[in-house]
């Protein structure tokens, strides 16, 4: 019988990438996958730090799993990604049940790893591979064309690392200086992906729009050449950083039917002395002259952000500021945060000088507005034709079909002769809550 695992992921869609690869490299050593802790021989927890809260999550999570491993004294429990990198060896002594500890420069070697924890050993592996090159193919060769193709959908990781160093940001310091892959590496991953059935493909990084393969070959030209596969129905990419987007990349998105009408790009805050203190290298003003051109040159683009409120120093003043963009904007989603100072940033050395109760009131207020702007956005919707992408049956409506459209908003179809992989134009008649609702639009119905 194949012994079992079990990966539990917290974060972002690049943890959830990495829980892919270790899936593959796992199944390749004859592991078969379970949702059941209980039955697993191998549990890895991969984690996020970028926040307080999720970084809690993973020790409560780590507490119930005290209790298994004193019943199977045999399991093997590894702790992966931001936090373990951030943590290392204080995770081996705050929690005797885990066994291995490993950042994500060694996800590659967790068969080896997981050999060695088999054998009684406790491991922290938290070294980073060798960087001689901002160039680097950090997904081994052999592994390139073994993605993971989750239903119509997968994800290739461009760039590994950040150089930005906002002061808030943990990223650079759990992740690493950024690299980038070789373009034929990307573009025949893409391939292989396309072949086994992916019709979208998300482009990851801590800010792909940093991807530089040459002097002359940046991201436009990495997402010019993606966007000229066969059989590549849609492209998505997260997360670009406002200071290197240019008027070139929306040109691109206007001019290419699989580029999505979708751009997330965090802003953060809307004062200017705020970004400055956060070290992000940009202005609102010119945040919102980029914002203006996509919103002219792609009608209707969905735009989503993510924003952090209390920053330390920031008055009410400055968070008007952030309420005014949004308002301006009017982003079909927004990811707010209240500011947890994480170890090793520069903010961590500023004191923390916004009250709590102040940053959830402020909290509050930007979670009311986009509200109220997505629910006037959803309501809009209604009778406009919505190129959607089936990926999964409805949980629960029998004869219904969920997707997204271009705009990456989630939309129930009701129709039963669908099937996943579908591309198909819907008619939006209604939504409830965040979803829409709607009915394909037949050739008849077109004409």
């Amino acid at each position: 019988m194949r012994p079992q695992a079990f990966i539990q992921t917290y974060g972002c869609q690049m943890n959830e990438h990495d829980s892919n690869q270790m899936r593959n490299v796992l199944a390749a050593e004859g592991y078969a996958f379970t949702d059941k802790p209980e039955r697993a021989a191998l549990i890895v927890v991969n984690t996020c730090s970028v926040r307080g809260n999720p970084e809690n999550k993973v020790y409560s999570f780590l507490g119930t799993l005290r209790d298994l491993k004193r019943q199977k004294p045999d399991l093997v429990v590894a702790v992966a990604g931001c936090v373990a990198q951030q943590e290392g060896e204080n995770i081996l002594r705050r929690e005797k049940s885990v066994d291995l500890v490993f950042g994500p420069d060694n996800l590659f070697r967790l068969p080896e790893m997981v050999r060695a924890a088999r054998e009684g050993k406790r491991l922290c592996e938290t070294g980073w591979m060798p960087r001689q090159r901002k160039i680097q193919n950090f997904i081994p060769e052999e592994w390139a064309e073994r993605g993971h193709v989750d239903g119509v959908k997968a994800y290739i990781a461009i760039t590994k690392g950040c150089n930005n160093m906002c002061t808030y940001c943990i990223v650079p310091h759990t992740r690493g200086r950024e690299v980038s892959r070789e373009s034929k590496n990307i573009l025949r991953e893409a391939r292989s992906l396309v072949d086994r059935g992916a019709k979208e493909i998300w482009l990851l990084g801590q800010n792909v729009n940093s991807y530089r393969a040459s002097k002359d070959y940046r991201f436009h030209a990495l997402l010019d050449e993606l966007s000229r596969v066969d059989g590549l129905e849609r492209i998505r990419f997260t997360s670009p950083h406002p200071k290197d987007w240019d008027n070139t990349l929306t040109d691109l998105m206007a001019e290419r039917a699989n580029i999505c009408n979708h751009l997330h790009l965090p802003f953060q805050a809307g004062s200017d002395r705020v970004l400055h203190a956060m070290r992000r290298n940009h202005t609102l003003e010119e945040y919102l002259a980029k914002i203006e051109y996509l919103q002219r040159r792609i009608p209707g683009i969905a735009l989503t952000t993510d924003l952090i409120v209390g920053f330390p120093g920031e008055t009410e003043e400055d968070f008007e500021r952030t309420l005014f963009a949004l308002e301006t904007v009017r982003f079909s989603q927004v990811f707010a945060f209240k500011y947890s100072p994480r170890p090793g940033t520069a903010a961590a050395q500023i004191e923390d000088d916004v009250p709590r109760g102040e940053k959830e009131e402020r909290l509050a207020r930007v979670l009311d507005l986009q509200s109220q702007i997505t629910e006037e956005q959803m309501t809009e919707q209604r009778d406009t034709v919505q190129r959607v992408l089936i990926d999964g049956a409805h949980p629960r409506q029998r004869g219904a079909m969920d997707g997204r459209t271009d705009g990456y908003r989630p939309i129930s179809v009701t129709d039963d002769t669908l099937e996943i992989g579908d591309l198909v134009d819907v008619r939006v008649t209604g939504h409830r809550g965040h979803w829409l609702q709607g009915e394909v639009v037949r050739e008849s119905a077109r004409a």
